[in-house]
């Protein structure tokens, strides 16, 4: 979600997108290779593997985990021998029980998903902070991170917010607790950008944001945050994170339990429209 929050909730890696391993990028190598022997640009490779272009570029890039998918797909495209190299490469990925290579799975799929689900109880969602909370969030991060990697991070969080105005037609629903809003992170004029942030958020068609009150007592997310993604299969898969270690969730069951707790939340929380008068409330006068 890239929940696009990387140890500070959405956001990968450090809390933008992952650096590029060695083995994505030597993966992307080989794919760019076998695609330019094929004499395929990105443009004709893509659609014959039912992604998009720039999702192959990312994948060419080392900036995103390849799909099982595209293994399947690309031999079709480029051949047997083909995509035996490309197998190889991809076994050859070292992939590390850690934040960076879940979150480039979660957002590849987060790019594509037709819906988007977030809870969250300890910081806003990374898809609707703006810059001012997101330089607090990372100026706040232990162990400190160094100026460039601390831009770096900024600049990937903000880039992976258009994925709101990019994708119309995928529906975002986020729920958030409003004590993460009376909490007024890094300062009162903060918070004022961040309610008007919300604010704006909550105008896009594809947007919907509900503040969970301070009294609840009927409060179905005590296991803690969660982001839940449909991919344009109708498959749902969840995504969790805590304490710089993350986790996706293939399992269709597991799934589905997450997609219980998180339809009963939107029953407990305020409406659309209740959260809007509230944070209009909470901001003031203009």
């Amino acid at each position: 979600m890239a929940t696009d929050n990387g140890g500070i909730r959405s956001g990968g890696g450090s809390g933008g997108e992952p650096e590029s391993s060695d083995g994505l990028k030597t993966f992307g190598a080989v794919l760019k290779a076998l695609r330019d022997e094929a004499r395929l640009t990105q443009e004709q490779f893509a659609p014959l593997v039912q992604y998009s272009a720039a999702y192959i570029a990312k994948i060419e890039q080392g900036k995103r985990f390849p799909p099982r998918d595209l293994l399947d797909r690309s031999e079709e495209v480029l051949g047997a021998t083909a995509a035996r190299v490309l197998g190889a490469a991809a076994r050859s990925l070292t992939r590390k029980v850690g934040l960076a290579s879940w979150f480039l799975q979660w957002a590849a799929i987060e790019e594509d998903a037709i819906s988007l689900f977030s809870y969250e109880s300890s910081v806003i969602p990374g898809l609707l902070q703006p810059e001012p909370y997101i330089r607090a969030l990372f100026d706040r991060r232990l162990p400190p991170l160094a100026e460039e990697q601390f831009e770096h991070q900024v600049t990937a969080r903000l880039e992976r917010q258009r994925l709101l105005a990019a994708r119309p037609n995928t529906t975002f629903s986020f729920i958030i607790e409003q004590a993460l809003l009376e909490r007024r992170m890094a300062g009162a004029e903060v918070t004022r950008t961040l309610i008007d942030h919300l604010l704006a958020a909550g105008r896009l068609r594809n947007v919907e944001i509900q503040v969970m009150p301070l009294i609840q007592e009927d409060h179905s997310g005590f296991e803690g945050p969660l982001s839940l993604a449909e991919t344009a299969e109708n498959r749902w898969v969840g995504y969790v994170e805590a304490h710089d270690s993350s986790m996706l969730i293939t399992d269709p069951k597991v799934a589905s339990a997450m997609l219980q707790r998180y339809g009963k939340m939107r029953s407990q929380a305020l409406s659309h429209q209740a959260t809007t008068g509230l944070l209009e409330q909470m901001r003031g006068a203009p």
